[in-house]
């Protein structure tokens, strides 16, 4: 994905960041490890949600890569290395927080995926709010062909996105999709061709920026809380918020817009 990115902490970088265009740009900088997991790019990327939180410019999050691939899962020869049980739960335990906190993020979070995501790659895929992704995107559990194990997401986020039955199936023979397969499902939300992943990216955060950042937050948490919900409860919870942000700055913009005829502006409160 070619977009110019300004590093979080220095040029080799395993995670660079860049805000453009409404959008916190967050890219993983491992292109000869086609961007597998390590626990310095972990820490990459919760500091740059953290800055992209904190930022009132920012009104979504795309999460990409440089390099052909998106996402390789975990960097198996660093796990290999360590010596003792502790370390690789240390490993999989900072993994699965943050792939927790992506889901949690206050700010829709876009996976701009090209190449392969696989294993890890695709449990970060799956804590995303929505993906775009290249015509020749692949995107594989993979952790039955090594014998290893999903930690977070694989087994859990992955059937709530696409259905149980297909993930049986991912999980239990390893294979491949195409993005096309994955659009299908349910977890990608658009293919672009891979010369346009930029381009298609920035036109889905200016349609969102166009709106109350407060409503998008509050609609994503309904969303996600609901499907843990029963229905009545769900449908309860959704009242409230909606009669808490009718208080909201935000809300009377928007009815004076429409009164007026104009496009509303909003500011987040």
């Amino acid at each position: 994905m070619s977009n110019p990115e300004t590093p979080v902490s220095g040029g080799d970088s395993e995670v660079h960041y860049e805000v453009r265009d409404a959008a916190a740009w967050i890219t993983l900088n491992r292109p000869a490890a086609r961007n597998a997991l390590s626990l310095e790019l972990l820490d990459g990327v919760g500091a740059a949600l953290d800055a992209a939180a904190q930022d009132p410019a920012v009104r979504a999050v795309v999460i990409g890569a440089t390099g052909t691939a998106f996402c390789a899962g975990a960097d198996l020869k660093r796990v290999g290395a360590m010596d003792d049980h502790s370390s690789v739960v240390e490993f999989l335990k900072a993994a699965a927080a943050l792939f927790d906190r992506i889901t949690e993020h206050p700010q829709p979070v876009i996976a701009a995926v090209q190449g392969i995501a696989v294993a890890g790659g695709l449990e970060l895929v799956l804590a995303c709010d929505l993906v775009i992704a290249t015509t020749d995107a692949a995107f594989s559990d993979g952790h039955a062909r090594y014998g290893l194990f999903p930690a977070a997401g694989g087994a859990t986020r992955l059937p709530r996105k696409i259905g149980p039955n297909r993930a049986k199936q991912l999980l239990f023979t390893a294979e491949s999709w195409t993005a096309q397969r994955m659009y299908e499902a349910g977890l990608v939300t658009e293919v672009a061709p891979a010369d346009e992943l930029g381009a298609a990216v920035g036109a889905l955060v200016e349609r969102i920026a166009r709106h109350s950042p407060l409503g998008i937050t509050g609609m994503k948490r309904l969303v996600d809380n609901g499907s843990d919900q029963s229905l009545p409860a769900a449908l309860a919870a959704e009242l409230e918020a909606c009669t808490e942000y009718a208080r909201s700055t935000d809300f009377a913009e928007g009815l004076r817009a429409f009164g007026e005829r104009r496009e509303p502006k909003f500011v987040g409160a």
